[in-house]
């Protein structure tokens, strides 16, 4: 995921945060969602439930609180976001097979929700858009980087990210709680948030969502919390 240090967009930039599994950002259950997703070299491409491929709409997992990682602070929030040039920057770290490949998949003007993660209350902040397709993500090859990989070669890059630009904050903070319950209810109505990857795969930093779990999400900011 990106951290608060300028990142130029396009070619290389700054850092994001994504632990999703073992990344800067550990998600291990839900508490920890971020975004330097878990070096496993399991090259999954679509493992279990996680898979929804033809999705364009995103969930992106960031910490917005300031964690070290190998020296480095891998903290980048929303606001972080909203202070870039443009407010875009490039979504770097994620170091999970199933994640980059979700970040492959993306294309120009799909929408995705910032997520905090590894926070006190986790839960979706705003929206962005990709405004970049994935590219190689350059701190695979920066030593000093916590994300770097020495497996990886410039000839045959292993991890990619994708530009993101700030759309708009929610109208209202929608958090992990509120989201699991509705999820709970689907999961014996069969409603749109049933089978959520958020919740059937919860270490990924990145993930699809479907065309009726974005809807139902965004119908949320006009209702009062649950």
């Amino acid at each position: 995921m990106p951290r608060p240090r300028k990142r130029q967009t396009g070619t290389a930039g700054p850092h994001k945060k994504e632990l999703s599994e073992k990344h800067t950002k550990t998600e291990n259950s839900e508490n920890r969602p971020s975004k330097l997703e878990n070096s496993s070299p399991q090259k999954t491409s679509t493992s279990k439930n996680c898979g929804k491929n033809l999705s364009h709409y995103w969930l992106m997992k960031s910490e917005p609180e300031s964690r070290l990682e190998k020296g480095v602070d891998v903290k980048f929030s929303i606001e972080d976001l909203k202070a870039q040039p443009r407010q875009t920057t490039c979504w770097d770290g994620v170091r999970n097979y199933q994640a980059r490949n979700f970040l492959r998949a993306m294309k120009l003007e799909e929408e995705a929700f910032f997520y905090h993660s590894n926070y006190k209350q986790p839960g979706m902040m705003g929206l962005m858009k990709i405004v970049k397709e994935a590219y190689p993500d350059h701190t695979q090859f920066e030593k000093t980087n916590p994300h770097y990989n020495p497996s990886s070669k410039e000839d045959n890059p292993k991890w990619l990210m994708v530009d993101v630009q700030f759309v708009r904050m929610m109208k209202r903070f929608i958090s992990l709680d509120e989201l699991k319950t509705y999820h709970q209810a689907h999961k014996a109505t069969g409603g749109p948030l049933k089978s959520m990857t958020l919740f059937t795969c919860q270490r990924l930093s990145v993930q699809p969502l479907t065309p009726e779990e974005f809807d139902f999400i965004l119908s949320l900011e006009e209702t009062e919390p649950s």
